[in-house]
Protein backbone atom coordinates (compact mmCIF):
# COMPACT_ATOMS: atom_id res chain seq x y z
CA UNK A 1 0.00 0.00 0.00
CA UNK A 2 1.67 3.38 -1.02
CA UNK A 3 0.53 7.13 -0.52
CA UNK A 4 -1.23 8.32 -3.53
CA UNK A 5 -0.53 11.91 -4.66
CA UNK A 6 -4.13 11.92 -5.99
CA UNK A 7 -6.33 13.29 -3.40
CA UNK A 8 -9.34 11.04 -3.29
CA UNK A 9 -11.02 13.66 -1.66
CA UNK A 10 -13.30 16.79 -2.58
CA UNK A 11 -12.43 21.07 -2.36
CA UNK A 12 -13.59 24.51 -1.72
CA UNK A 13 -12.91 27.99 -2.66
CA UNK A 14 -14.46 31.44 -2.28
CA UNK A 15 -14.35 33.90 -5.22
CA UNK A 16 -15.90 37.38 -6.56
CA UNK A 17 -17.58 36.97 -9.81
CA UNK A 18 -14.86 36.59 -12.30
CA UNK A 19 -16.20 39.59 -14.69
CA UNK A 20 -15.83 42.30 -11.63
CA UNK A 21 -12.64 40.98 -10.57
CA UNK A 22 -9.85 43.35 -11.03
CA UNK A 23 -6.57 42.92 -9.39
CA UNK A 24 -5.61 46.62 -9.57
CA UNK A 25 -8.63 47.92 -7.87
CA UNK A 26 -9.33 45.78 -5.54
CA UNK A 27 -8.63 47.59 -2.12
CA UNK A 28 -6.74 45.07 0.49
CA UNK A 29 -6.29 47.56 3.51
CA UNK A 30 -8.04 46.95 6.32
CA UNK A 31 -9.49 43.05 5.18
CA UNK A 32 -11.22 41.31 8.22
CA UNK A 33 -9.92 37.81 9.00
CA UNK A 34 -12.26 36.56 11.47
CA UNK A 35 -13.23 39.32 12.55
CA UNK A 36 -9.37 41.05 12.37
CA UNK A 37 -8.16 44.03 10.84
CA UNK A 38 -4.99 43.33 9.01
CA UNK A 39 -2.41 45.97 8.23
CA UNK A 40 -1.04 46.35 4.85
CA UNK A 41 1.95 47.44 3.45
CA UNK A 42 2.12 48.84 -0.26
CA UNK A 43 5.35 48.52 -2.74
CA UNK A 44 5.64 50.39 -5.65
CA UNK A 45 7.21 48.60 -8.82
CA UNK A 46 7.74 49.23 -12.37
CA UNK A 47 5.39 50.69 -15.10
CA UNK A 48 3.20 52.29 -12.28
CA UNK A 49 1.76 48.91 -10.66
CA UNK A 50 1.14 49.12 -7.18
CA UNK A 51 1.60 45.64 -5.53
CA UNK A 52 -0.33 45.71 -1.71
CA UNK A 53 1.57 42.75 0.72
CA UNK A 54 -1.19 41.84 3.61
CA UNK A 55 0.58 40.81 6.51
CA UNK A 56 -1.21 38.54 9.15
CA UNK A 57 -1.03 37.18 12.54
CA UNK A 58 -0.01 33.42 13.27
CA UNK A 59 -2.62 31.14 14.58
CA UNK A 60 -3.40 31.71 18.30
CA UNK A 61 -6.15 31.10 20.34
CA UNK A 62 -7.93 33.77 19.18
CA UNK A 63 -8.13 32.25 16.31
CA UNK A 64 -6.63 34.38 13.85
CA UNK A 65 -5.48 32.74 10.20
CA UNK A 66 -1.87 32.04 9.50
CA UNK A 67 -0.71 33.65 6.26
CA UNK A 68 -0.28 30.52 4.38
CA UNK A 69 -3.88 30.12 5.04
CA UNK A 70 -4.56 33.95 3.67
CA UNK A 71 -2.32 32.76 0.42
CA UNK A 72 -4.50 29.76 -0.18
CA UNK A 73 -7.49 31.06 0.92
CA UNK A 74 -8.72 27.60 2.12
CA UNK A 75 -12.93 28.23 2.77
CA UNK A 76 -13.97 27.48 5.71
CA UNK A 77 -17.77 26.49 4.07
CA UNK A 78 -18.92 25.00 0.76
CA UNK A 79 -18.81 26.65 -2.05
CA UNK A 80 -20.96 26.14 -5.31
CA UNK A 81 -18.62 27.81 -7.75
CA UNK A 82 -15.07 28.54 -7.99
CA UNK A 83 -14.06 30.87 -10.83
CA UNK A 84 -10.49 31.03 -10.67
CA UNK A 85 -10.42 27.05 -11.36
CA UNK A 86 -13.98 27.17 -13.83
CA UNK A 87 -15.19 24.97 -11.34
CA UNK A 88 -18.58 24.50 -10.29
CA UNK A 89 -20.69 22.07 -8.03
CA UNK A 90 -23.00 19.49 -9.77
CA UNK A 91 -25.33 16.65 -8.81
CA UNK A 92 -27.32 18.67 -6.40
CA UNK A 93 -23.95 20.29 -5.29
CA UNK A 94 -21.86 17.23 -3.99
CA UNK A 95 -19.92 16.42 -7.43
CA UNK A 96 -17.57 18.50 -8.78
CA UNK A 97 -17.04 19.70 -12.39
CA UNK A 98 -14.05 21.85 -13.78
CA UNK A 99 -13.11 22.67 -16.90
CA UNK A 100 -9.53 22.90 -18.35
CA UNK A 101 -7.14 23.40 -21.52
CA UNK A 102 -4.65 21.27 -22.55
CA UNK A 103 -1.54 22.76 -22.94
CA UNK A 104 1.26 22.88 -24.94
CA UNK A 105 3.11 20.99 -22.29
CA UNK A 106 0.69 18.46 -21.56
CA UNK A 107 1.02 17.02 -24.69
CA UNK A 108 3.20 14.49 -26.76
CA UNK A 109 4.85 14.11 -29.56
CA UNK A 110 1.53 13.43 -31.65
CA UNK A 111 -0.18 16.55 -30.03
CA UNK A 112 -2.12 14.82 -27.73
CA UNK A 113 -2.66 14.48 -24.02
CA UNK A 114 -0.42 12.28 -22.47
CA UNK A 115 -1.35 9.60 -20.07
CA UNK A 116 0.82 11.09 -17.23
CA UNK A 117 -1.20 14.92 -17.81
CA UNK A 118 -4.26 13.13 -18.03
CA UNK A 119 -3.33 11.44 -14.22
CA UNK A 120 -2.21 14.98 -13.42
CA UNK A 121 -5.57 16.46 -14.10
CA UNK A 122 -7.60 13.68 -12.11
CA UNK A 123 -5.24 14.60 -9.35
CA UNK A 124 -5.85 18.29 -9.55
CA UNK A 125 -10.05 18.47 -10.00
CA UNK A 126 -10.04 15.82 -6.62
CA UNK A 127 -7.93 17.91 -5.25
CA UNK A 128 -9.95 21.12 -6.28
CA UNK A 129 -13.27 18.92 -5.05
CA UNK A 130 -12.16 19.27 -1.76
CA UNK A 131 -11.33 22.67 -1.66
CA UNK A 132 -14.87 23.17 -2.97
CA UNK A 133 -16.27 21.05 0.14
CA UNK A 134 -15.14 22.91 2.92
CA UNK A 135 -13.60 20.34 4.85
CA UNK A 136 -10.27 20.77 3.48
CA UNK A 137 -7.80 21.06 6.50
CA UNK A 138 -4.07 21.84 6.54
CA UNK A 139 -3.23 17.79 5.15
CA UNK A 140 -3.17 17.23 1.58
CA UNK A 141 -6.57 15.68 1.06
CA UNK A 142 -7.31 15.46 4.56
CA UNK A 143 -10.19 16.69 6.41
CA UNK A 144 -10.82 18.44 10.04
CA UNK A 145 -11.73 15.35 11.41
CA UNK A 146 -8.33 13.42 9.80
CA UNK A 147 -6.18 15.86 10.58
CA UNK A 148 -7.34 15.70 14.50
CA UNK A 149 -6.84 11.89 14.25
CA UNK A 150 -3.49 12.02 12.41
CA UNK A 151 -4.52 9.94 9.58
CA UNK A 152 -4.40 10.23 5.60
CA UNK A 153 -5.87 9.03 2.22
CA UNK A 154 -3.89 6.08 0.49
CA UNK A 155 -4.82 5.03 -2.44
CA UNK A 156 -4.97 1.12 -3.43
CA UNK A 157 -6.33 0.64 -6.77
CA UNK A 158 -6.70 3.20 -9.37
CA UNK A 159 -7.89 1.90 -12.81
CA UNK A 160 -8.20 4.25 -16.05
CA UNK A 161 -9.98 3.54 -18.99
CA UNK A 162 -8.93 5.92 -22.51
CA UNK A 163 -11.09 5.96 -25.93
CA UNK A 164 -9.54 9.31 -26.85
CA UNK A 165 -7.06 12.19 -26.02
CA UNK A 166 -7.82 15.40 -25.61
CA UNK A 167 -5.71 17.46 -28.56
CA UNK A 168 -3.35 20.67 -27.91
CA UNK A 169 -6.27 23.46 -26.84
CA UNK A 170 -8.85 21.45 -26.55
CA UNK A 171 -11.39 22.17 -23.83
CA UNK A 172 -11.91 19.04 -21.41
CA UNK A 173 -14.70 19.13 -18.88
CA UNK A 174 -13.66 17.11 -15.64
CA UNK A 175 -16.09 15.59 -13.66
CA UNK A 176 -15.62 13.85 -9.47
CA UNK A 177 -16.97 12.62 -7.23
CA UNK A 178 -17.51 10.21 -4.32
CA UNK A 179 -18.92 6.89 -3.15
CA UNK A 180 -18.71 4.50 -0.21
CA UNK A 181 -16.35 1.26 -0.38
CA UNK A 182 -16.88 -0.71 2.43
CA UNK A 183 -16.60 0.37 6.14
CA UNK A 184 -13.75 1.81 6.10
CA UNK A 185 -12.93 3.34 2.57
CA UNK A 186 -14.14 5.56 -0.51
CA UNK A 187 -14.61 4.96 -4.03
CA UNK A 188 -13.71 8.61 -6.07
CA UNK A 189 -14.66 8.23 -9.66
CA UNK A 190 -14.36 10.58 -12.92
CA UNK A 191 -15.59 11.37 -16.44
CA UNK A 192 -13.04 13.10 -18.65
CA UNK A 193 -15.02 14.65 -22.07
CA UNK A 194 -15.03 17.35 -24.83
CA UNK A 195 -16.45 20.42 -23.90
CA UNK A 196 -17.31 21.07 -27.56
CA UNK A 197 -18.60 17.72 -28.40
CA UNK A 198 -19.51 16.56 -25.22
CA UNK A 199 -18.02 12.78 -26.19
CA UNK A 200 -16.45 10.74 -22.87
CA UNK A 201 -13.18 10.64 -23.67
CA UNK A 202 -11.98 8.84 -20.48
CA UNK A 203 -13.29 7.28 -17.22
CA UNK A 204 -11.59 6.19 -14.29
CA UNK A 205 -12.21 5.03 -10.75
CA UNK A 206 -10.16 4.63 -7.55
CA UNK A 207 -10.43 2.64 -3.92
CA UNK A 208 -9.10 4.88 -1.25
CA UNK A 209 -8.40 3.68 2.23
CA UNK A 210 -7.16 5.56 5.54
CA UNK A 211 -3.60 4.97 7.29
CA UNK A 212 -2.43 6.67 10.31
CA UNK A 213 0.14 9.18 9.12
CA UNK A 214 2.65 8.28 11.59
CA UNK A 215 2.63 5.01 12.60
CA UNK A 216 2.18 4.51 8.76
CA UNK A 217 -0.32 1.46 9.24
CA UNK A 218 -4.22 1.27 7.86
CA UNK A 219 -6.97 2.49 10.11
CA UNK A 220 -10.23 2.31 10.49
CA UNK A 221 -12.58 5.19 9.55
CA UNK A 222 -13.39 7.48 12.85
CA UNK A 223 -17.12 8.14 13.14
CA UNK A 224 -16.30 12.31 13.24
CA UNK A 225 -14.46 11.68 9.93
CA UNK A 226 -17.14 9.13 8.53
CA UNK A 227 -20.27 12.36 9.53
CA UNK A 228 -17.80 14.58 7.30
CA UNK A 229 -17.76 12.69 4.10
CA UNK A 230 -20.73 10.29 4.28
CA UNK A 231 -23.00 13.57 2.79
CA UNK A 232 -21.20 13.71 -0.09
CA UNK A 233 -21.10 10.07 -1.36
CA UNK A 234 -22.56 9.93 -4.77
CA UNK A 235 -24.12 6.27 -5.75
CA UNK A 236 -23.08 6.29 -9.40
CA UNK A 237 -20.22 4.55 -11.31
CA UNK A 238 -17.92 5.95 -14.56
CA UNK A 239 -16.75 2.05 -14.24
CA UNK A 240 -18.57 -0.61 -13.39
CA UNK A 241 -17.31 -2.38 -10.36
CA UNK A 242 -16.69 -6.22 -11.11
CA UNK A 243 -14.06 -9.09 -9.58
CA UNK A 244 -10.63 -7.51 -10.20
CA UNK A 245 -8.44 -10.11 -12.48
CA UNK A 246 -5.89 -10.94 -10.35
CA UNK A 247 -2.47 -9.20 -11.71
CA UNK A 248 0.25 -11.81 -11.38
CA UNK A 249 3.29 -10.97 -9.68
CA UNK A 250 6.63 -10.79 -12.35
CA UNK A 251 9.69 -12.13 -11.26
CA UNK A 252 13.03 -11.65 -13.13
CA UNK A 253 12.39 -13.53 -15.49
CA UNK A 254 10.13 -10.92 -17.37
CA UNK A 255 11.40 -9.67 -20.68
CA UNK A 256 11.91 -6.49 -20.11
CA UNK A 257 13.52 -4.88 -17.01
CA UNK A 258 14.54 -1.61 -16.20
CA UNK A 259 17.23 -1.30 -13.57
CA UNK A 260 18.64 0.98 -10.99
CA UNK A 261 15.99 3.43 -11.16
CA UNK A 262 16.44 6.08 -8.66
CA UNK A 263 13.83 8.99 -7.55
CA UNK A 264 14.79 12.45 -7.74
CA UNK A 265 13.40 15.68 -5.44
CA UNK A 266 11.30 16.50 -8.01
CA UNK A 267 9.50 12.77 -7.82
CA UNK A 268 7.95 13.55 -4.47
CA UNK A 269 5.07 14.79 -3.63
CA UNK A 270 3.89 16.30 -0.32
CA UNK A 271 3.69 13.83 1.45
CA UNK A 272 7.69 13.69 0.64
CA UNK A 273 7.05 10.21 -0.85
CA UNK A 274 7.39 9.43 -4.81
CA UNK A 275 4.49 10.92 -6.80
CA UNK A 276 2.01 8.54 -8.24
CA UNK A 277 2.86 9.97 -11.78
CA UNK A 278 6.06 8.58 -11.77
CA UNK A 279 5.46 5.39 -10.95
CA UNK A 280 3.26 5.03 -14.42
CA UNK A 281 6.42 6.93 -16.04
CA UNK A 282 8.43 4.18 -15.22
CA UNK A 283 6.57 1.16 -15.65
CA UNK A 284 6.15 2.81 -19.51
CA UNK A 285 9.22 3.41 -20.36
CA UNK A 286 9.75 -0.93 -19.77
CA UNK A 287 7.75 -1.12 -22.90
CA UNK A 288 8.89 -1.45 -25.92
CA UNK A 289 9.77 1.73 -28.49
CA UNK A 290 7.88 0.00 -31.28
CA UNK A 291 4.32 -0.64 -29.67
CA UNK A 292 5.04 2.93 -27.86
CA UNK A 293 5.21 4.02 -32.14
CA UNK A 294 2.64 1.83 -33.16
CA UNK A 295 0.32 1.76 -30.00
CA UNK A 296 -2.10 3.58 -28.00
CA UNK A 297 -2.38 3.43 -24.28
CA UNK A 298 -6.35 2.66 -23.94
CA UNK A 299 -6.37 1.22 -20.46
CA UNK A 300 -4.35 0.76 -17.17
CA UNK A 301 -4.75 -0.80 -13.57
CA UNK A 302 -2.59 0.19 -10.95
CA UNK A 303 -2.90 -2.13 -7.71
CA UNK A 304 -0.44 -0.50 -4.71
CA UNK A 305 1.53 -2.10 -1.70
CA UNK A 306 3.88 0.14 -0.34
CA UNK A 307 5.23 3.80 -0.64
CA UNK A 308 8.35 4.72 -2.00
CA UNK A 309 10.71 6.93 -0.91
CA UNK A 310 13.51 9.35 -2.23
CA UNK A 311 16.28 6.54 -0.59
CA UNK A 312 14.76 3.56 -2.75
CA UNK A 313 15.91 2.08 -5.91
CA UNK A 314 13.30 0.30 -8.14
CA UNK A 315 13.16 -1.91 -10.87
CA UNK A 316 10.50 -1.27 -13.25
CA UNK A 317 9.53 -5.20 -14.67
CA UNK A 318 7.61 -5.72 -17.95
CA UNK A 319 6.00 -8.28 -19.59
CA UNK A 320 4.00 -9.37 -22.28
CA UNK A 321 0.70 -11.68 -22.58
CA UNK A 322 0.91 -14.45 -24.86
CA UNK A 323 -0.92 -12.65 -27.34
CA UNK A 324 1.62 -9.46 -27.04
CA UNK A 325 4.59 -11.64 -27.59
CA UNK A 326 3.21 -12.96 -30.85
CA UNK A 327 2.53 -9.50 -32.16
CA UNK A 328 5.50 -8.25 -31.28
CA UNK A 329 7.49 -11.26 -32.74
CA UNK A 330 5.51 -10.12 -36.11
CA UNK A 331 6.17 -6.75 -35.30
CA UNK A 332 9.86 -8.00 -35.61
CA UNK A 333 9.43 -10.14 -38.52
CA UNK A 334 7.72 -7.02 -40.32
CA UNK A 335 11.37 -4.70 -39.95
CA UNK A 336 13.22 -7.77 -41.37
CA UNK A 337 11.31 -8.08 -44.06
CA UNK A 338 10.57 -4.42 -45.53
CA UNK A 339 12.38 -5.35 -48.80
CA UNK A 340 9.87 -8.49 -49.36
CA UNK A 341 6.69 -8.26 -51.16
CA UNK A 342 6.99 -4.93 -52.99
CA UNK A 343 7.88 -3.17 -49.63
CA UNK A 344 5.36 -4.69 -47.51
CA UNK A 345 6.22 -7.55 -45.39
CA UNK A 346 3.91 -10.72 -44.65
CA UNK A 347 3.52 -9.77 -40.89
CA UNK A 348 2.83 -6.05 -42.23
CA UNK A 349 0.00 -7.31 -44.45
CA UNK A 350 -1.16 -9.51 -41.30
CA UNK A 351 -1.27 -7.35 -39.05
CA UNK A 352 -2.84 -4.40 -41.29
CA UNK A 353 -5.54 -6.38 -42.41
CA UNK A 354 -7.22 -6.96 -39.04
CA UNK A 355 -4.63 -9.43 -37.35
CA UNK A 356 -3.55 -13.12 -37.81
CA UNK A 357 -5.99 -15.56 -35.81
CA UNK A 358 -7.45 -12.07 -34.65
CA UNK A 359 -4.85 -11.21 -32.61
CA UNK A 360 -4.46 -7.21 -33.70
CA UNK A 361 -8.56 -7.23 -33.05
CA UNK A 362 -7.89 -8.19 -29.38
CA UNK A 363 -6.11 -5.80 -26.87
CA UNK A 364 -2.66 -5.83 -26.42
CA UNK A 365 -1.45 -6.29 -22.95
CA UNK A 366 1.40 -6.16 -20.37
CA UNK A 367 2.21 -6.40 -17.08
CA UNK A 368 3.93 -4.71 -14.97
CA UNK A 369 6.04 -4.50 -11.41
CA UNK A 370 7.72 -1.73 -9.94
CA UNK A 371 9.58 -3.07 -6.83
CA UNK A 372 12.59 -1.73 -4.34
CA UNK A 373 15.71 -3.66 -5.28
CA UNK A 374 16.41 -4.35 -1.40
CA UNK A 375 19.23 -6.46 -0.32
CA UNK A 376 17.21 -9.24 1.34
CA UNK A 377 13.99 -9.66 -0.64
CA UNK A 378 12.11 -6.98 -3.36
CA UNK A 379 9.38 -5.51 -2.27
CA UNK A 380 6.73 -4.70 -4.28
CA UNK A 381 5.58 -0.84 -4.96
CA UNK A 382 2.88 -2.06 -7.31
CA UNK A 383 1.28 -4.17 -9.80
CA UNK A 384 0.28 -2.84 -12.88
CA UNK A 385 -1.78 -3.70 -16.22
CA UNK A 386 -1.56 -1.64 -19.50
CA UNK A 387 -3.83 -2.05 -22.43
CA UNK A 388 -3.20 -0.80 -25.74
CA UNK A 389 -4.80 0.02 -29.23
CA UNK A 390 -3.63 0.36 -32.76
CA UNK A 391 -3.53 3.71 -33.31
CA UNK A 392 -5.17 5.57 -36.28
CA UNK A 393 -3.45 5.84 -39.36
CA UNK A 394 -3.94 9.55 -38.98
CA UNK A 395 -3.03 11.31 -35.52
CA UNK A 396 -3.95 15.23 -35.16
CA UNK A 397 -1.59 17.14 -36.46
CA UNK A 398 -0.02 14.75 -38.79
CA UNK A 399 0.49 17.51 -41.28
CA UNK A 400 2.57 19.87 -39.45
Amino acid sequence: MATFSYLAYFPVRCSSNRDSYDPNKQKLNNIKINGTSTKSTTKQVEAGVTTTFTSVASVTANGYMTEQKVRQNIPTTKQSVDHFRQGITIEGGIGYRQRVVVRSYEVGPDKTATLESILNLLQETALNHVWMSGLLSDGFGATHGMMKNDLIWVVSRMQVQIDQYGIWGEVLEIDTWVRASGKNGMKRDWLIRSQATGQVFARATSTWVMMNRKTRRLSKMPEEVRAEIAPWFIGKQAIADDVPEKIVKLDNKAKYVNRDLKPKRSDLDMNQHVNNVKYVRWMLETVPDHILESHQLSGIILEYRRECGNSDIVQSLCDPDEEGMLIEGLKQQENRDMNLMNGFSLAAGILEGGGFLGFEKQPLRYTHLLQINGETKNEEIVRGRTTWKKKSPTTPFSSM
